[in-house]
């Protein structure tokens, strides 16, 4: 009964629970799914993580490569993210080019970068003018369940800190780069900024950590990213209702606590894989 009920009328079916201030997979409107954390998943990568938050699951590697400044920033190196969603990790999405929701989280995680000024850009240049380090920061959902931007920027904080790049040094004499891959430092992280996202029924009820199903059937959609210093980094509400300030105020407010609780869980598998070392 309670299936068919689901299938015919869903959003009915999850007004019934939102009416007890519960959710159809047991939550209170306000909790996440469990968080669960990797790091150094991929060998072959300078650094890597993969994060879990209930069932999706996404998995961030980074490349760096050495390359020649921009003329219009030429003590900067670079960071360029991409989202990948490709068919396995759900059948609403099909092989070939990027679509629209992979490039929009793709330019929602660049923006994110360069707002919260996660990793200094000056810290990547080796010599101005003449070279630099590029990371490329592949993100690739492997099972899609909703929430892809707080699953996103976990993954790449974590991946971020995972990595390890050799010294390098600019010959004198040749002008050319010469790489010790004995020697290799972690990344300087900056800022720590952590998504929360937000689903919003009937204009009214906000709940966190939407599912798949939770998003199709909000009236609209809210991320939060903050950082370690409770700042707010980006608030992201592509339309959809209206909220009044104690609201966003509100999701703001759980954001600030989504931010201690990840950074925590960051922490704690960094030093254990060190521990392990």
């Amino acid at each position: 009964m309670a299936a068919g009920f689901k299938t015919a009328e869903p959003l009915e079916y999850h007004r019934s629970f939102l009416k007890e201030n519960c959710r159809p997979d047991g939550r209170e409107l306000g909790e996440f799914r469990p968080t669960t954390l990797n790091t150094g998943s991929i060998s072959t990568a300078d650094g890597s993580a993969l994060v879990k938050i209930g069932n999706a699951t996404v998995i961030c590697g980074i490349k760096a490569e050495l390359a020649t400044p921009t003329a219009d920033a030429p003590d900067k190196g670079y960071i360029v993210p991409n989202v990948d969603l490709p068919p396995l990790c759900s059948s609403r999405f099909r092989p070939g080019p990027p679509g629209e929701q992979a490039q929009v989280a793709s330019q929602f995680i660049a923006d994110i970068i360069d707002d919260s000024n996660i990793i200094k850009k000056e810290d990547l240049c080796i010599g101005k003018s003449k070279l630099c380090w590029v990371l490329y920061c592949d993100i690739m959902c492997l099972d899609y369940d909703g929430n892809l931007p707080d699953a996103c920027i976990i993954t790449l904080l974590a991946a971020l800190k995972n990595a390890q790049l050799p010294k390098v040094t600019i010959n004198k004499e040749t002008d050319l780069p010469e790489v010790d891959v004995q020697h290799k430092r972690h990344l300087q992280i900056n800022k720590h900024p952590v998504a929360s996202s937000f689903a919003v029924f009937d204009d009214e009820v906000i709940i966190v950590d939407p599912t798949t199903e939770e998003e199709s059937l909000a009236t609209a959609l809210i991320t939060a990213v903050t950082d370690e210093n409770d700042q707010l980094c980006a608030f992201h509400k592509p339309g959809g209702s209206s909220l009044s300030a104690e609201k966003l105020q509100g999701c703001i407010s759980r954001a600030v606590t989504r931010n201690r609780e990840i950074n925590k869980l960051i922490d704690r598998v960094t030093e254990s894989i060190k521990s392990t070392k």
